[in-house]
């Protein structure tokens, strides 16, 4: 059990840390996604330190097991919203919405399930 919480750990703040970059540096990819989804440019930057704080948090969930279930906690309520700005405007290009939903709800479970197991 150990080794998949590792895995999930680190992938999940890899992701974060790619995000964190995107939204910090407005890379276009992130540009496009906002303007798709009609969230202003503005919020580019504290999207980007959801993602940082995620990623750090689930980090520190080696060391402090409350704080890594927070974060996770926390990455997966950010992109169940991801989701529905996706939805609200009816752009059903879920796909990297919903994958990062998907790891990100697997690191929570795991990290759980590590933690109280």
């Amino acid at each position: 059990m150990f080794a998949l919480y590792v895995i999930s750990t680190v992938l999940t703040a890899l992701l974060c840390a790619g995000g964190a970059w995107m939204n910090f540096t407005r890379h276009p990819v992130t540009v496009a996604a906002a303007e798709q989804v009609q969230v202003p440019l503005s919020w580019t930057r504290p999207i980007g330190l959801v993602f940082a704080a995620g990623g750090l948090g689930v980090l520190a969930g080696f060391a402090l097991p409350v704080v890594g279930v927070a974060a996770a906690a926390g990455l997966v309520f950010h992109f169940v919203g991801a989701i529905i700005a996706h939805l609200r405007v009816h752009d059903l290009d879920l796909g990297k919405a919903g994958g990062a939903l998907v790891l990100m709800g697997v690191n929570l479970g795991v990290t759980l399930a590590y933690h109280l197991g």
